[in-house]
């Protein structure tokens, strides 16, 4: 593969950010249509009951409220939302896009009132009367296990899926163990806090068939697919289109009950349809995430050598399966060893239906809980066997001279496959995080008492899987001014997509970058497509850039040798220009409509990796944590743009230390959810935490791609939890503290303290 190295590399300001700073951004929520009609959901108040009626008549007497759907309107049974990977045994928990005359959890959409005006058609919801016989709810894991009531009928229990990471004889391993530990810990339930909530406008053209669907889509193919399959129309009469995102980490533009409701209104009364959550919707209705318990057991030799590990993990997926929900359960089994190699492993997560907001992807989904678990234990391992934390951590470090590492299987695998570590110096970017953390330095406060406060220093290691296929695709075509539009089945999310897609393609045309426009996220763009999940638009996106770049060159060179009667071998291209010896030369402008269709096929995923330090103070007496500096290193195999990837790592660090910190989506024993807006569930500001440092190298390219990048959208947020809940335990030390459970709140904290203090 043939890519120069101009603008690859170099810190290129982001090319979308103009139009954003001068107002021009063109979200959902700014587009308006003709006769367009606007929606609002009624959402089921109980967590759990039999829905006996809907009364609407007091909502259509309302002004300007035009009709009310009820599962009624829709075709019987009830469409379901279907799974990113089909599994029939999961089949009973998938969605309606409707109650199904039960309602299971609070915001579960009952109905869709539509209006001339977002406001009436909020009026009308709150006018619809629902007549709900309340029974008792299922609030969390404990009581789904207990299985005393059966949330979906006609399956064998609250248990959707059991996901088994297992490798060697782990029961051998502790039975020959010089040294056990076994401990429970819990992570909170979160979501992703996007600055623009969820919003769409669809559109139907009667006359030709067709259904255009407006808003953010990181999927928008794979939605498609799902949308056309649901209406029961041909994809090719489906197209969706995105605009500009306020922001997706995972839990934005999967497949919602809104997407098929939406469009459901549009065709059948013939009107554009719109729809935009306000923040309390978005608290009851996006998907929710991570809350993840856990019953783990480590063994290790004398000198601190993992032999094993085993247990049982249990996430919380809500009511229903979403359409990725089970990614989040999968990843918890593989990647809570993380970067280090334990030869013996029984790991089963369970994915517990519960009455609570479907469950699904959030930014480093399963790993930050992994992670987590994982670090923490190894913290209090090294502590019984008299360890040095960062010696326990080397010795079992995957090496350098083990790469590519094949990573424990799991079953079922739901189509992922097999993989590997691809490349990879652990140790090396672990030993570069204790230089620049001044780790040995900070050492010498560890567990003292300096003005009122205990400090700590903890550790966490990570990898982070990503840029995995099946394939992305790509189009460019040279427009008449000599210009190179290029096309890319990658969507924008926020994270700079046109910015990074055009210096993958400048570089390999090598043309000026100015002469590069990306277009993406549309589904009128190509045949196909992927989109933006698990940090692959680089990976993937760049590398069908990248194949498709090489091949129009060829292209070029073999039209402009036509046209210079010299043979292709002897063409030269500079800027885009092609040039026979003697001088005379054919313009991009001059092939104007010369295209080609390429894409990337690639079943092997990246794997980044890293090593976060965090220096905190504790105030025993009010519980409280500050964040004194917080160091990560990660290798990245390749970095298309360092201001972007330093913007990816460091707002990743900061929503790891919201999730560490203060976030939390609570419910009460009845499943009735306690949080309705950013006072009650609280986001970190950009002044809580100034001293955050990311240093990212690539010093091992990923042999997976030809950019040699790896994914690294997450990495930033998976080791947060453990490396400070780490740091918190040292501080505490002398007091016996080892904190178990997120967020580490001031009351959690004193408590634990206080607890301490009493035993002792």
């Amino acid at each position: 593969m043939r890519i120069v190295n101009t603008f690859i590399g170099a810190p290129i300001q982001r090319v979308e950010d103009l139009r954003f700073l001068r107002g021009r951004g063109q979200y959902v929520d700014d587009l308006t249509r003709p006769g367009q009609w606007h929606a609002a959901i009624v959402r089921s108040p109980v967590a759990y009951g039999r829905l006996r009626s809907i009364d609407t008549s007091a909502a259509l007497a309302l002004p300007g409220v035009y009709a009310v759907v009820t599962a009624q309107d829709l075709s019987q049974p009830i469409p379901t939302i279907p799974f990113r990977r089909p599994n029939p045994t999961i089949a009973p928990y998938a969605q309606p896009v409707l109650a199904d005359g039960v309602v299971r959890y609070v915001g579960e959409p009952v109905a869709l009132v539509l209006a001339d005006c977002a406001e009436r058609a909020e009026d009308g919801a709150q006018a619809v009367a629902l007549d709900i016989e309340h029974w008792p709810a299922v609030a969390d894991r404990h009581a789904s296990a207990r299985g005393e009531t059966l949330l979906v009928v006609g399956t064998a229990g609250n248990c959707a899926a059991v996901f088994t990471a297992n490798d060697g004889d782990a029961d051998a391993a502790f039975r020959a163990a010089a040294y056990t530990r076994r401990e429970q810990f819990r992570v909170q339930r979160v979501t992703a806090m996007t600055m623009e909530t969820r919003g769409l406008l669809a559109e139907w053209d009667e006359a030709t068939g067709r259904l255009s669907v407006s808003g953010a889509a990181k999927l928008p193919f794979f939605n498609r697919r799902t949308m056309a399959a649901m209406m029961k129309l041909p994809e090719e009469a489906v197209d969706y289109v995105e605009y500009d995102v306020g922001g997706g980490f995972g839990a934005r533009g999967e497949f919602y009950p809104e997407d098929y409701l939406v469009a459901f209104a549009a065709r059948k009364y013939g009107h554009p349809v719109k729809w935009v959550e306000d923040r309390r919707e978005h608290f009851m209705a996006i998907a929710h995430s991570r809350e993840t318990e856990c019953d783990l057991e480590i063994a290790l030799d004398r000198d601190g050598t993992i032999i094993g590990l085993r247990g049982d993990i249990w996430v919380d997926i809500g009511a229903y399966v979403r359409p990725n929900g089970m990614t989040p359960v999968r990843n918890v089994a593989q990647f809570t060893s993380g970067p280090y190699r334990v030869p013996n492993m029984h790991l089963k997560a369970h994915a517990m239906v519960t009455n609570k907001t479907p469950s699904g992807t959030y930014r480093g989904p399963g790993r930050f809980e992994g992670c987590f678990f994982m670090e923490r234990l190894l913290d209090m391992a090294a502590k019984d066997l008299g360890l040095d934390r960062l010696e326990i951590r080397r010795r079992n470090l995957i090496a350098l001279s083990e790469m590519p590492y094949p990573l424990v299987p799991v079953r079922p695998n739901d189509g992922f496959g097999d993989t590997a570590c691809d490349s990879g110096d652990y140790s090396s970017t672990f030993d570069r995080c204790v230089k620049d953390a001044g780790w040995h330095d900070k050492l010498k406060l560890n567990g003292k008492l300096v003005d009122g406060c205990y400090h700590g220093v903890g550790v966490a290691c990570f990898i982070e899987g990503g840029g995995s296929g099946p394939r992305e695709n790509a189009r460019i075509v040279i427009e008449p001014d000599g210009s190179f539009a290029v096309y890319v089945g990658s969507s924008g999310v926020g994270q700079g997509v046109e910015t990074i897609m055009a210096q993958v393609a400048a570089d390999a045309l090598e043309v000026p970058i100015e002469r590069v426009k990306v277009y993406h996220g549309s589904t009128t763009y190509l045949k196909e497509g992927y989109g933006s999940y698990g940090s692959r638009a680089t990976v993937m996106g760049g590398s069908a850039i990248v194949q498709t770049a090489n091949a129009l060159v060829e292209k070029i060179r073999t039209a402009a040798a036509e046209r210079l009667g010299v043979s292709p071998d002897a063409v030269t291209l500079q800027d885009g220009v092609a040039s026979a010896p003697d001088g005379r030369h054919v313009t991009p402008a001059e092939l104007a409509g010369l295209s080609v269709d390429g894409k990337f096929d690639n079943s092997k995923a990246t794997y980044s990796y890293g090593t976060a330090m965090a220096h905190v103070a504790v105030d025993p007496r009010i519980g409280s944590i500050d964040v004194l500096d917080y160091v990560v290193v990660d290798d990245v195999g390749r970095i298309v743009n360092p201001e972007t990837l330093h913007g990816q790592v460091i707002g990743a660090a900061v929503q790891g230390l919201g999730s560490t910190f203060t976030e939390e989506i609570a419910y009460d024993e009845h499943g009735q959810l306690l949080v309705g807006s950013l006072v009650d569930y609280m986001v970190p500001l950009a002044t809580d935490y100034p001293n955050l440092r990311a240093v990212s190298l690539e010093e091992h390219p990923s042999p997976n791609n030809p950019l040699g990048a790896k994914g690294a959208g997450e990495g930033g947020i998976i080791p947060v939890g453990g490396a400070v809940s780490n740091a918190v335990a040292a501080a505490l030390s002398s007091l016996g503290v080892e904190p178990r459970v997120l967020p580490l709140t001031p009351p959690r904290i004193w408590q634990l303290i206080q607890d301490a203090q009493k035993r002792s």
